[in-house]
């Protein structure tokens, strides 16, 4: 089937959290919400695909000498160059083929520049999505079916030599799930309490603010909690949160390094500490996973390798702002860790090929222990956040961080026309909230996502990019920080 990108248009959408999200160095209070048109000839046959994301402070480049305006300007110069690089690309046989010449034409352009590849393979990653979205659109199939019939053209050997001849439907779960179990975010600066909310900072926009209100509004089970490096406030705040949470065996939780360490051995000393607590022995039994402990810098290096082989009682770690590159995964599994994260800015067929890696894993070494997770950066809908469920749901990730609709005020940011038909068409994964506007549906620590999977992708509706504003007419003074 002939694929030729014939137009990408960008256009954005400003959002200002409730509160600060602090993560790592950055406190994120407003950022542009982008999305990206395509239209393609597929197989002579007009079609338009949609793509979005947020542009996010400190988690591309954590460089603590950088302004906001200038991290900005880099995602901006990232996603401009791969439009360009995909109008360059011409005729392609399969959404694959095109993607690789895309990312290929991005990493030779990028070998130039300062950019990471975390950063660079970002923009690829939205043209890869609205291409998706266009041939779903066009052929009629949901995202799930396009991945088992191998329709997009997936050859997995070309990220992972290791996987061979096998396809997508070889390794991962024959149908797409239906629901997904939230795992609720806790921010470095997040209360814990009503209590710990000064007077002058309290919310009134009828949605849950501290932890303890969300455990009680949604019945969450499982939590992502970040870590700030500071041993004895990281093990006071666990304890105030083992408490919130009741028995100690009902929470399931992981821990987030947030890149906090560069090197194993103080990281280690931490990790010893908490297990050393016998207040908290029951509440650890509950720990999935830790990531990105190591700064991304040094986390996949010799030194770091070797300190975590010989550490033999070490907590199961996954890598996430080290996944930059398409062997990043391949090269943690190697070096002690076990798993990555999927994360759709990361690349959607570079997250299938790593759960098909990861299955492959689990079969050749059935004792040993892989894991694929689901990670956010404070995602929405309704094109980013339907998107990213429909991947997971077809990869068969069952819990997902989610903190979108924590840190905003749900889709309220957006016209009312585009409210209701997210209501209209995700009428399990959306209410209508006592204030008007569509707000996530958690009910038993879930979502409901069969709305999600049932859409060409993700989103499933026409959505028409014209109600915002241009990029070119754009500028990050709006933003008002």
């Amino acid at each position: 089937m002939s694929i030729v990108i014939e137009t990408i248009g960008l256009h954005v959408q400003n959002m200002r959290t409730r509160f600060p999200f602090q993560y790592g160095i950055a406190s994120l209070v407003a950022l542009p919400h982008l999305f990206v048109r395509l239209r393609a000839n597929i197989g002579g046959v007009k079609a338009e695909g949609l793509a979005a994301d947020g542009l996010p402070p400190k988690w591309f480049t954590k460089d603590p000498e950088t302004h906001f305006t200038e991290d900005l300007g880099d995602m901006l110069a990232v996603i401009r160059h791969a439009v360009e690089a995909a109008l360059d690309r011409g005729e392609s046989e399969t959404v694959f083929e095109a993607w690789q010449k895309i990312h290929d034409a991005q990493e030779a352009w990028a070998k130039a520049t300062p950019f990471p590849p975390l950063l660079w393979a970002f923009g690829v990653s939205l043209i890869e999505r609205a291409l998706i979205d266009a041939h779903c659109r066009c052929t009629g199939r949901t995202f799930a079916q396009s991945v088992g019939t191998n329709t997009l053209g997936i050859r997995l050997e070309a990220i992972h030599p290791e996987l061979g001849e096998s396809s997508p439907r070889d390794w991962l779960p024959q149908k797409p799930l239906r629901s997904i179990r939230v795992r609720h975010t806790v921010g470095l600066a997040d209360p814990l309490t009503a209590g710990d909310i000064p007077e002058d900072e309290r919310l009134d926009d009828g949605l849950p603010h501290s932890l303890e209100e969300n455990i009680a509004a949604y019945a969450l089970t499982h939590l992502k909690i970040k870590l700030s490096g500071d041993a004895e406030r990281d093990l006071a705040r666990l304890k105030c949160i083992r408490g919130l949470m009741g028995d100690g065996n009902s929470c399931a939780f992981t821990l987030d390094g947030n890149e906090q360490y560069t090197e194993v051995g103080p990281f280690r000393t931490l990790w010893e500490s908490i297990l050393s607590d016998t207040d908290m022995s029951d509440f650890m039994k509950g720990l999935i996973f830790v990531e990105q402990p190591l700064h991304r810098a040094v986390a996949l290096n010799e030194e770091a390798r070797h300190a975590m082989m010989d550490w033999a009682s070490q907590p199961p770690m996954i890598i996430d702002e080290s996944d930059g590159e398409l062997d990043s995964s391949r090269r943690a599994l190697a070096a002690g860790y076990v798993g990555t994260s999927h994360k759709n800015c990361k690349g959607v067929f570079k997250g299938i090929a790593n759960a098909c890696l990861i299955a492959s894993k689990r079969v050749n070494d059935p004792a040993g222990q892989y894991v694929l997770s689901s990670e956010d950066l404070a995602n929405v809908g309704p094109v980013a956040l339907t998107q990213d469920l429909a991947v997971l749901a077809t990869l068969g990730v069952e819990h997902s961080e989610r903190n979108g609709h924590h840190y905003f005020a749900g889709l309220s940011m957006f016209p009312e026309a585009l409210q209701r038909q997210v209501l209209e068409h995700h009428g399990t994964l959306y209410r209508r909230h006592s204030r008007g506007f569509p707000a996530l549906e958690i009910s038993n620590g879930q979502l409901n996502i069969e709305s999600v999977v049932d859409a060409p992708f993700g989103y499933g509706f026409d959505l028409d990019v014209s109600q915002f504003l241009p990029l070119d007419e754009w500028t990050a003074d709006s933003l008002d920080l």
